[in-house]
């Protein structure tokens, strides 16, 4: 999908918030979502897009929109492939800035400025994923203070008794180490950015063995 074409996207009342939260980044420590990904998301072109936020700059402070550097964007091409990277080389034939990127907040502004009801509409649905992977952090970052608690706990019972043995603590941190690793936020697939049609979707092939199987009378 090219960056600066809009394309025809389902009814936002049918737009997955999976879809959403997957384009969400963290950069600067913050949560943000590109100026070409949101363009698509609220049925602009790119260029329209940012026209209409350069247009209203002072609506847009540092916590809600930023623009990135060339490192930046070098190092978030070399990690993802997305589509709203795609054919995006500065200066060569792409686009002839570097991407701007916006938070929860900046992303509900530049709904506000664009003044359409799809938009506005969709908006709604981008604040939420921002909100649901910030509630996913917290009930992360919460188990894994638990765990830190419970492992000093246990540490300090093993170390008030001789009976442990240093065997036996070992395994007592490795079980603690797995727990954390389970306890971690798992790193969301890599998935073409966009809007995905039903009938767009690959179906999932057809082992030999269930087609031996339905061959069976």
């Amino acid at each position: 999908m090219n960056a600066n074409t809009s394309n025809p996207s389902p009814s936002s009342s049918l737009l997955p918030l999976e879809l959403v939260t997957h384009q969400i980044k963290v950069l600067r420590g913050q949560r943000v979502i590109m100026d070409a990904d949101l363009a698509a998301l609220y049925g602009v072109e790119t260029k329209r897009f940012n026209e209409a936020v350069k247009r209203n700059t002072e609506k847009f402070p540092s916590d809600f929109m930023f623009q990135l550097t060339a490192e930046e964007f070098a190092n978030l091409r070399s990690q993802i492939a997305t589509s709203s990277l795609d054919g995006s080389d500065v200066g060569h034939g792409g686009r002839r800035y570097l991407p701007r990127v916006f938070t929860e907040h900046g992303a509900l502004m530049a709904a506000t400025v664009l003044s359409s009801p799809r938009a506005v509409e969709v908006s709604i649905y981008v604040v939420r994923a921002f909100v649901q992977l910030r509630d996913m952090a917290n009930t992360h970052q919460g188990l894994a203070q638990r765990l830190d608690a419970l492992e000093e706990k246990t540490e300090a019972l093993t170390m008030s008794h001789d009976t442990f043995s240093r065997n036996t603590r070992n395994q007592l941190r490795q079980v603690f180490e797995a727990l954390r690793e389970l306890a971690a936020p798992a790193d969301p697939p890599k998935r073409p950015i966009g809007f995905i049609a039903p009938e767009d979707k690959p179906s999932k092939p057809t082992s030999s063995k269930a087609k031996a199987t339905g061959k069976k009378t």
